[in-house]
Formats: structure tokens, sequence, C-alpha cells
């Protein structure tokens, strides 16, 4: 992909992520405790999730791989970044839903594996066209040390809530219930936040455009979902701690 044409891709790409953002202050996505029956065909949760994910690290690997002798590396080290996050959220986590999760619309499901097809193929094919770049010495460039740390401390947020969140539901298997501890005591969506770092990091570690845009595009689905939620745990939930703000700590 040209210079050129990969710019009005972007651009297109970004307008799209601004207009998802605008709709979903408007409208929760369709799937989770939103999930409602008139979008046709649903599939388990747990299968929805994997074949929706997979593609990330799938199609990331595929750009990735056939070059492995070639690759410097510090795209080595981007490379186990992404797939670290991704072989969890598309593999393991899954298996951390309920056996009863709500069922996830087809729809859903193929609009995410779609989008998860072109965003592992943008980033990924940026990653390895960028050679000259991502030399050795773009380890200790500022930028990466300063990703990294914020991709790391995502990471941990981001894994460290998903596994209160399993213990609840472990713990109450046919029902809802107020998380506590960790960044839950400032934030009704840690995990959320965590998500958003991981994907800010990987931004300034690369310095690519695609990656900014993903990160637009992880910003303009989960500010909205982290609102609802909010929203819904303040209703449903008498004694909702009132302090709990909905993404950032003390702000929002």
């Amino acid at each position: 992909m040209s210079g050129i044409t990969l710019n009005y891709v972007l651009i297109a790409w970004i307008l799209l992520a601004a207009a998802v953002f605008a709709a979903l202050f408007f409208i929760n996505a369709p799937y989770g405790r939103y999930t409602g029956r008139h979008l046709g065909p649903v599939l388990k949760g747990r299968l929805g999730w994997i074949i929706m994910e997979a593609p990330a690290p799938l199609v990331f690997a595929a750009c990735i791989l056939p070059g492995l002798q070639e690759i410097t590396v510090t795209q080595a080290v981007l490379f186990v970044m992404w797939e670290a996050h991704y072989m969890d959220r598309a593999f393991i986590y899954p298996m951390t839903l309920r056996l009863s999760s709500k069922p996830i619309p087809v729809v859903i499901v193929a609009a995410g594996a779609v989008f998860n097809i072109m965003n592992a193929y943008f980033n990924g094919g940026y990653l390895i066209s960028n050679s000259f770049r991502y030399q050795a010495g773009w380890l200790s460039d500022i930028r990466f040390i300063i990703g990294l740390a914020v991709f790391i401390a995502g990471y941990i947020i981001n894994r460290n809530s998903d596994i209160i969140l399993y213990r609840l539901r472990k713990d109450s298997p046919s029902e809802y219930s107020i998380p506590q501890g960790g960044f839950f005591r400032w934030v009704s969506c840690p995990n959320y936040l965590g998500e958003m770092m991981i994907w800010t990091g990987w931004t300034i570690a690369t310095w690519s455009p695609v990656a900014a845009a993903f990160t637009l595009w992880t910003i303009a689905n989960l500010a909205p979902r982290a609102r609802a939620h909010h929203k819904w745990y303040r209703e449903n939930f008498e004694y909702y701690p009132e302090e709990r703000r909905t993404l950032l700590p003390f702000l929002w």
C-alpha cells in the first residue's frame, strides 16, 4: 500500500471511529449485558468471542512470521507485545466467561472479526515494512521506553481487573455483583482503562499513525461503554460506591 493510499485509508478509518464514538453514546453495543433479540442469529458467548478476537493475533503473525529471519530485534519485541495481549484476549479470556454468558449476535461477531483483520493487517504491515525505523537503537529511544512502560502498566491493570471479574463470575455465576479491589476502588471499568493504556503505550512505542488510529478506535468503542456500565451499576445497585468514577480516577 503506497503512502498516499495509506493516508487516505487512515483518514477514512479515523472518521469511521469518530462516527462510532458518537453513535455509542446513544446506543449500547448489543453484546454482554446489553444483548438484544433484534439482531438475528446468535453464537454462544465464548465461541463468539474467540471467533471475533482470534484474527487479531493470527493476522498479525501472518504479517510478521514469513520474514522472521530478517526482522530486527525491535520488531521482535513489538511482535511479542502485540501477541502477549491478543493471545490472552482471544483464547484465554473467553474461558473466564460464565458458561451461561449471554450470546453474541452473529452480526456483532462478524463486525468485530472484520475490524480485527483490518487492524492487525494495518499494524502488522506497517511494522514489517518499516525495518529501517525499527532498528535495535529504537529500544533505547525515549518514545519506546515510555510507550513500553505505559503498555505494561495498562496490561497489569487490565489483567488484574479481569481476574477480579472472573472471581466474581465464579462466586456468583448467575447474577451480577459489584466488583471490589484493584482499580475498582476508583473506577467502574478499570479493565477498559487498562485496555486504553495498552494501546496508547503501543502507539508511543511504535510512533506509528496506524497505531494511533487503533488507539482512537479503542477509545471510541470503550469510553461510551464504560459510561453505560457506570450508569447501569448506579441504577441497579442502591449502595454503589459514590466516590467511584466511570473511567478516570477522581475525574470521570
